[in-house]
């Protein structure tokens, strides 16, 4: 029998749901990784997710495809997110490398052409 994490960790993409202050929702489609019954997301460290995630763990994790659109019963699971540091970060990242082929090419580009990487966080989500 499958479980909803185990439909999730099979999906492209996932749209995780983070809440503003004043308690809207705001949904983002994203590259994961699911790993020790835990999803992984690597994010920049400025983006608007990160920000509500310090201020609310609380998120809604939805199957989408890779513009966020939901399918009717896609499968959904609420769970907790919290920040992880440097080292973990980059753990996620070459986590992240060998799902998503496309991460690796654009790793890669931007070390040979010696561009600046933005910084990043990882984000891990325990349901």
């Amino acid at each position: 029998m499958t479980t909803v994490l185990d439909e999730i960790g099979r999906s492209r993409y996932v749209s995780p749901t983070t809440y503003r202050r004043d308690g809207t929702g705001v949904a983002t489609p994203v590259w994961h990784l699911v790993n020790g019954g835990e999803l992984l997301v690597v994010s920049d460290a400025d983006a608007g997710k990160v920000k509500r995630i310090r201020n609310n763990g609380h998120v809604v994790v939805t199957v989408c495809d890779f513009r966020g659109k939901v399918a009717p019963g896609a499968p959904s699971a609420e769970g907790r997110a919290r920040l992880l540091d440097e080292a973990d970060t980059e753990t996620g990242r070459a986590l992240l490398a060998r799902k998503y082929v496309l991460s690796r090419w654009g790793n890669r580009l931007a070390k040979i052409q010696h561009l600046r990487r933005r910084p990043v966080i990882g984000i891990v989500v325990t349901f």
